[in-house]
Protein backbone atom coordinates (compact mmCIF):
# COMPACT_ATOMS: atom_id res chain seq x y z
CA UNK A 1 0.00 0.00 0.00
CA UNK A 2 1.42 3.58 -1.34
CA UNK A 3 -0.68 5.24 1.73
CA UNK A 4 1.32 6.49 5.05
CA UNK A 5 0.01 4.74 7.69
CA UNK A 6 0.40 6.41 11.19
CA UNK A 7 -0.53 5.29 14.34
CA UNK A 8 -1.05 7.65 17.43
CA UNK A 9 -0.32 5.84 20.47
CA UNK A 10 1.32 5.91 24.11
CA UNK A 11 4.28 3.52 24.03
CA UNK A 12 3.37 1.74 27.55
CA UNK A 13 -0.18 0.99 26.66
CA UNK A 14 -0.76 -2.68 26.31
CA UNK A 15 -2.83 -2.21 23.15
CA UNK A 16 -0.48 -0.27 21.54
CA UNK A 17 2.40 -2.61 22.03
CA UNK A 18 0.36 -5.35 20.82
CA UNK A 19 -0.86 -3.59 17.74
CA UNK A 20 2.96 -3.11 17.20
CA UNK A 21 3.44 -6.38 16.90
CA UNK A 22 0.63 -7.30 15.45
CA UNK A 23 1.92 -4.82 12.30
CA UNK A 24 5.30 -6.18 12.56
CA UNK A 25 4.29 -9.56 11.88
CA UNK A 26 2.60 -8.50 8.77
CA UNK A 27 5.32 -6.42 7.85
CA UNK A 28 3.57 -3.45 7.82
CA UNK A 29 5.64 -0.11 8.09
CA UNK A 30 4.10 2.95 9.76
CA UNK A 31 5.11 6.19 11.42
CA UNK A 32 4.09 6.36 15.29
CA UNK A 33 3.15 9.23 17.17
CA UNK A 34 3.72 9.41 20.70
CA UNK A 35 0.52 11.73 21.25
CA UNK A 36 1.63 12.47 25.12
CA UNK A 37 4.48 14.18 23.81
CA UNK A 38 3.35 15.17 20.13
CA UNK A 39 0.46 16.44 21.45
CA UNK A 40 -2.38 16.52 19.15
CA UNK A 41 -3.88 19.92 17.96
CA UNK A 42 -8.01 20.51 18.08
CA UNK A 43 -7.85 20.44 14.07
CA UNK A 44 -5.39 17.11 14.10
CA UNK A 45 -7.89 15.14 16.70
CA UNK A 46 -10.85 16.86 14.58
CA UNK A 47 -9.72 15.75 11.42
CA UNK A 48 -9.38 12.11 13.38
CA UNK A 49 -12.19 12.03 14.34
CA UNK A 50 -14.26 12.89 10.92
CA UNK A 51 -11.78 10.25 9.22
CA UNK A 52 -12.90 7.72 11.65
CA UNK A 53 -16.46 9.04 11.96
CA UNK A 54 -16.75 9.00 16.24
CA UNK A 55 -17.74 11.29 17.77
CA UNK A 56 -15.62 12.80 20.57
CA UNK A 57 -17.60 10.48 23.51
CA UNK A 58 -16.90 7.52 21.15
CA UNK A 59 -13.20 8.11 21.66
CA UNK A 60 -12.93 8.78 25.67
CA UNK A 61 -12.07 5.95 27.75
CA UNK A 62 -15.18 5.97 29.51
CA UNK A 63 -13.56 3.31 32.59
CA UNK A 64 -11.02 5.72 33.43
CA UNK A 65 -11.29 8.09 36.68
CA UNK A 66 -10.67 10.59 35.40
CA UNK A 67 -13.65 11.28 32.87
CA UNK A 68 -16.05 11.02 36.03
CA UNK A 69 -13.58 13.51 37.33
CA UNK A 70 -13.47 15.67 34.97
CA UNK A 71 -17.41 15.85 35.08
CA UNK A 72 -17.79 14.32 31.46
CA UNK A 73 -20.86 12.41 30.02
CA UNK A 74 -22.76 11.42 27.06
CA UNK A 75 -24.37 15.26 27.65
CA UNK A 76 -21.30 16.62 27.44
CA UNK A 77 -20.88 18.61 24.22
CA UNK A 78 -18.45 17.64 21.55
CA UNK A 79 -16.26 20.91 21.65
CA UNK A 80 -16.10 20.52 25.44
CA UNK A 81 -15.22 16.89 25.03
CA UNK A 82 -12.50 17.96 22.22
CA UNK A 83 -10.54 20.67 24.41
CA UNK A 84 -10.57 18.30 27.49
CA UNK A 85 -9.06 15.47 25.39
CA UNK A 86 -6.36 17.72 24.45
CA UNK A 87 -5.84 19.15 27.97
CA UNK A 88 -5.95 15.41 29.29
CA UNK A 89 -4.46 12.88 26.38
CA UNK A 90 -5.09 9.94 28.92
CA UNK A 91 -8.62 9.91 28.58
CA UNK A 92 -8.32 9.51 24.74
CA UNK A 93 -8.87 5.99 23.82
CA UNK A 94 -6.21 4.44 21.73
CA UNK A 95 -4.55 3.55 19.43
CA UNK A 96 -5.81 5.42 16.31
CA UNK A 97 -4.64 4.36 13.03
CA UNK A 98 -4.41 6.76 10.61
CA UNK A 99 -4.03 5.98 6.54
CA UNK A 100 -4.76 8.49 3.86
CA UNK A 101 -8.66 9.90 4.43
CA UNK A 102 -9.61 7.44 6.34
CA UNK A 103 -8.75 6.41 10.28
CA UNK A 104 -9.84 3.72 13.10
CA UNK A 105 -9.99 3.30 16.63
CA UNK A 106 -7.91 0.48 16.31
CA UNK A 107 -10.23 -1.72 19.79
CA UNK A 108 -9.81 -4.71 18.69
CA UNK A 109 -6.25 -4.24 17.54
CA UNK A 110 -7.44 -6.03 13.96
CA UNK A 111 -9.74 -3.18 13.19
CA UNK A 112 -6.15 -2.04 12.07
CA UNK A 113 -5.54 -4.80 9.30
CA UNK A 114 -9.37 -3.99 8.27
CA UNK A 115 -8.62 -0.46 7.61
CA UNK A 116 -5.33 -1.43 5.74
CA UNK A 117 -7.08 -3.90 3.51
CA UNK A 118 -4.68 -7.07 4.49
CA UNK A 119 -5.96 -10.04 6.27
CA UNK A 120 -3.68 -10.93 9.53
CA UNK A 121 -0.95 -13.14 9.95
CA UNK A 122 -0.98 -12.91 13.78
CA UNK A 123 0.85 -16.19 15.03
CA UNK A 124 -1.07 -18.44 17.05
CA UNK A 125 -0.49 -19.44 20.60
Amino acid sequence: MSEQITVYEKPTCTTCRNLAVLLRDNGIDYDKVNYFIDELSEEKLRGLLKKAGLTPFEVLRTKDRMIKDLGISAETPPDEIIKLIIENPGILQRPIVEIGDRAVLARPIEKALELIGKQSRRKKA
